[in-house]
């Protein structure tokens, strides 16, 4: 699997057990032991790699124990701390990585809980841990930004001088958009007061500023909406030449529809989230740039320069039970029955070899 694909696995892992999860003895069991050995790519069985329970005296605190150190060539790199998952991250839960972090050699810290990363170097005061993460990283809300510094702390690709030289950058960008999105939801007084005075030209009283925070509030609103709107139409703009619908194969010499039949076709949000699922994966084979989607009355069609004999695979999601359409060297379509877009995962492997055919 790619790294990509290895994160999902261990989102959907947690979708589907943290109900079940009452310890933090199940949490690094259950969670953090994957994401160290899967997705970090370091051996949790080997005590050279990967030290549970680690011991480092600090001053009278004697026999402390960190949760997991990470060692790479013999010195330790990365911290963790782990709490039970669905546990709140705060400072009070870092104490031991705070003192930690000043008697060794790591430049990284991990506080999670199995579900949420939050990641800590020195940029503040050298050798000293900073109280604020240079990078928050949750698995059942994927960003996509962070991927690859994520990739920095794997085994195959550390590089801890990169990380910390892009870590001032990720630590004050995640923080403005966190600022940014709890102004959208709540906009305190001095946000409605810098659009009030730009757009009323009266005094500012405390009944023009209530007025002007719930409309600060519906305008912010709907501009997040327009995003979203002006996205969707972008995703859907390869749609434009849908092609008429096959249920056995595909033909060199298929027409386009109809306008009636265009203006039939309803392209849903699911549709493109497996489109993007699939892009994801056949993106590792060829360029993203190539993989585009045509929609049409009876599937959704994922292809490989939008060609319509370059066929990659089908969504039949227009019914109750959801198909995943892959085809074979011959183009002959086969139908997987999938439950949750997650599984289209499961067939990471064929839907590769599929856009190679073409190559």
């Amino acid at each position: 699997m790619d790294f990509m694909e290895k994160l999902n696995t261990l989102s959907a892992k947690i979708k589907q057990q943290a109900g079940a999860i009452q310890t933090e003895e199940a949490t690094k069991t259950a969670f953090v032991m994957p994401f160290i050995h899967n997705v970090l790519g370091y051996d949790v069985f080997d005590p050279t790699e990967v030290v549970p329970e680690f011991i480092c005296d600090v001053g009278t605190k004697k026999g402390e124990k960190i949760d997991y150190a990470i060692f790479k060539n013999g010195e330790v790199q990365i911290l963790i701390e782990c709490k039970k998952i669905g546990d709140s991250l705060n400072l009070n839960h870092a104490s031991q990585l705070f003192r930690y972090f000043h008697v060794t050699n790591a430049r990284i810290s991990i506080l999670t809980n199995g579900q949420v990363y939050k990641f800590f170097t020195d940029l503040d005061s050298p050798n000293k841990m900073d109280e604020k993460p240079f990078l928050e990283f949750d698995l059942l809300d994927i960003d996509e930004y962070v991927l690859p510094e994520l990739r920095k702390l794997t085994k195959s690709a550390f590089d801890v001088d990169s990380i910390i030289n892009a870590a001032g950058e990720l630590k004050y960008v995640s923080q403005i958009k966190r600022l940014i999105a709890s102004q959208f939801t709540i906009p305190d007084e001095d946000f409605v007061k810098f659009f009030a005075s730009r757009v009323y030209d009266g005094i500012l009283t405390q009944k023009v500023k209530d007025s002007f925070t719930e409309l600060t509030h519906k305008a912010t609103s709907q501009f997040l909406n327009d995003q979203v709107n002006e996205r969707l139409k972008s995703a859907m703009s390869g749609g434009q030449l849908p092609v008429i619908s096959s249920d056995v194969s595909v033909e060199q010499g298929q027409s386009e529809p109809t306008t009636t039949e265009e203006s039939e076709i309803k392209t849903t949000l699911e549709e493109l989230e497996g489109y993007h699922i699939v892009k994801a994966i056949v993106r590792t084979v060829v360029d993203a740039n190539r993989i585009s989607q045509r929609d049409t009355k009876s599937y959704f069609g994922i292809l490989l320069d939008d060609n319509n004999r370059k066929p990659i695979c089908r969504l039949h999601f227009n019914r109750s039970q959801k198909y995943l359409g892959i085809f074979d060297s011959e183009k002959n379509e086969t139908r997987h029955p999938i439950e949750t877009l997650d599984d289209i995962y499961l067939h990471a492997d064929i839907l590769k070899a599929t856009a190679n055919l073409y190559e």
